[in-house]
């Protein structure tokens, strides 16, 4: 069940902590700073996340042709490069994406 909806988008959630998060999309609003670069984000999750851009190690390494990355998220999204796995769909075309991102961007 998700009883708390976006009044802006209706996209519900489960908490309503996500959707004040999720209403920040919205808003611009970014309370999370970096005290290394300054850059702000929207929930603390995204800033924590974020902070293993500054680190030099690379702990998450692709089997395929042992690449380096600093999160296993980017790891996943670098594998797809050798599955050909393209999990995100446009649900208009069909057309399937290997990035979320890129979904998003043919969307617009």
């Amino acid at each position: 069940e998700r009883p708390y909806e976006c009044g802006e988008c209706g996209k519900r959630f489960k908490r309503s902590s996500h959707l004040t998060v999720h209403q920040r999309s919205h808003t611009g609003v970014r309370p999370y700073k970096c005290d290394k670069c300054r850059k702000r984000f929207e929930s603390r999750s995204s800033l924590l996340k974020h902070y293993c851009t500054h680190w030099d190690e690379r702990p998450f390494s692709c089997r395929d042709c042992r690449k380096g990355f600093k999160t296993n998220s980017n790891l996943v999204t670098h594998q797809h490069i050798h599955t050909g796995d393209r999990p995100y769909e446009c649900p208009e075309c069909g057309k399937s994406f290997s990035r979320r991102s890129h979904l998003t961007r043919h969307q617009r």
